[in-house]
């Protein structure tokens, strides 16, 4: 009679655990690169600043659809989504929520400046976290406060303020009032355009400011005291939550019959058409897409496109959202990985097709290189809404600041 083996269980218990481990250790890259890629966008999405993170998500959207159809790197790019509420602190929470709980690749965002700078610096450079700013216009994203893991796909207060001094610095005007919304976007615009417009005109002179809080609902106070200080001109300085209601305004004091107003991004389309043939005539603006121009084919494929999904053409949030999602998806399939470094790596110097034609994140400071389109409103009753006229081109090289003036800024 053979006498049976003694299993040893605590030696083959250690051998199996031993191979779970291996599997798992084996299957875990594997798991990691199967699931899609994914993008936490975080905007407003309730109050008067919606409209236009809506019109950035629906542009993104937009591409989305497109990009998904062939994957990218075998995966489809999604998307989840938070409001903002237009403050930083809600912005902030969202964002590490998106990044720590939700391990999202890349985040996107936003329309305020204050949460874009604070999202910068608290959650993408400390987390090492991608960060594509669509709307948010400080030029301080991408300047001062710039760093390796924050880029912009829109145009900024640097550029808007040169262009700004370019118009204004045609003009007769001497004496200048500035107005625009108390926080970080209205301030930089602010600085911009009157930093710009002296260089070029030294003779101008500043001679009063007024300030109000971002979503003021009766401006008309602050209109009739800068009418009664009599300057030769009125620079505004609003960001989303004011933008619709100063060319309200504008239009409901007559302003513009009494004295000549600049105000950047006066001419865009998601600005003026909530107001529709109600729109002030003779504002004087700047913008970095129009429905309507340039009239390149690219242009009007991406209008029908969008026109046909949400009704509306799309305004400037609708064409850096559908910028962002291109940038994204050739990013990745320059880098050939889901890898955040690389994917960084891939970003600096890429160019793309635009509806506006081709169009590059710039490596030195990670700003996106874009034309300016300088204008005046004016009713057009075949579209229904306001348009810009008069339309004068900016190359983007023309109104960005050196990257050698983005490394000393950076360096103070």
């Amino acid at each position: 009679m053979k006498r049976r083996k003694k299993i040893n269980f605590s030696t083959v218990g250690f051998a199996l655990l031993l191979a779970v481990f291996t599997i798992s250790i084996v299957l875990m890259p594997v798991q990691a690169e199967a699931r899609n890629i994914k993008v936490g966008v975080i905007d407003c999405y309730s109050g008067p600043a919606a409209v236009y993170g809506k019109d950035a998500l629906n542009g993104f959207k937009l591409a989305l659809q497109e990009i998904n159809t062939k994957g990218v790197l075998g995966k489809k790019i999604e998307f989840t989504t938070r409001d903002t509420k237009f403050k930083v602190d809600i912005a902030l929470n969202m964002a590490k929520e998106l990044v720590l709980r939700e391990e999202v690749d890349v985040l996107v965002g936003t329309i305020n400046s204050g949460a874009a700078l604070a999202v910068s610096e608290a959650v993408a450079k400390k987390e090492k976290v991608p960060f594509i700013v669509w709307i948010a216009k400080s030029e301080n994203i991408t300047g001062k406060k710039g760093h390796r893991y924050v880029f912009s796909a829109g145009e900024n207060t640097a550029m808007a303020g040169k262009s700004g001094g370019v118009a204004l610095s045609e003009k007769p005007y001497i004496k200048y009032w500035i107005a625009g919304d108390d926080y970080e976007y209205g301030h930089a615009l602010a600085d911009a355009s009157w930093r710009n417009l002296k260089a070029r005109k030294p003779e101008v002179e500043l001679i009063g400011k007024s300030w109000w809080k971002p979503g003021e609902p009766d401006l008309i106070p602050y209109i009739t005291s800068i009418l009664a200080a009599k300057p030769d001109s009125v620079i505004f300085c609003t960001g989303g939550r004011s933008m619709t209601n100063i060319m309200k305004t504008i239009k409901a004091t007559g302003m513009v019959q009494k004295v000549p107003v600049y105000l950047h991004s006066a001419t865009d389309h998601a600005v003026l058409k909530p107001l529709g043939l109600e729109a002030p005539e003779g504002v004087m603006g700047t913008a970095d897409y129009h429905f309507y121009f340039p009239d390149l084919s690219a242009n009007k494929r991406f209008v029908k496109a969008f026109s046909d999904a949400y009704v509306n053409p799309p305004g400037f949030p609708a064409f850096h959202g559908y910028n962002t999602a291109k940038f994204i998806a050739a990013a990745y399939e320059k880098a050939g990985s889901v890898d955040k470094e690389k994917f960084i790596d891939a970003m600096e110097g890429l160019k793309i097709d635009s509806p506006v034609g081709k169009i590059e994140m710039r490596a030195c400071d990670h700003q996106v290189i874009l034309p300016m389109y300088l204008g005046v409103t004016k009713l057009s009753p075949k579209k229904g809404v306001a348009i810009s006229t008069d339309i004068h081109t900016l190359r983007g090289t023309e109104v960005m600041p050196s990257c050698k003036e983005i490394m000393e800024a950076r360096s103070q």
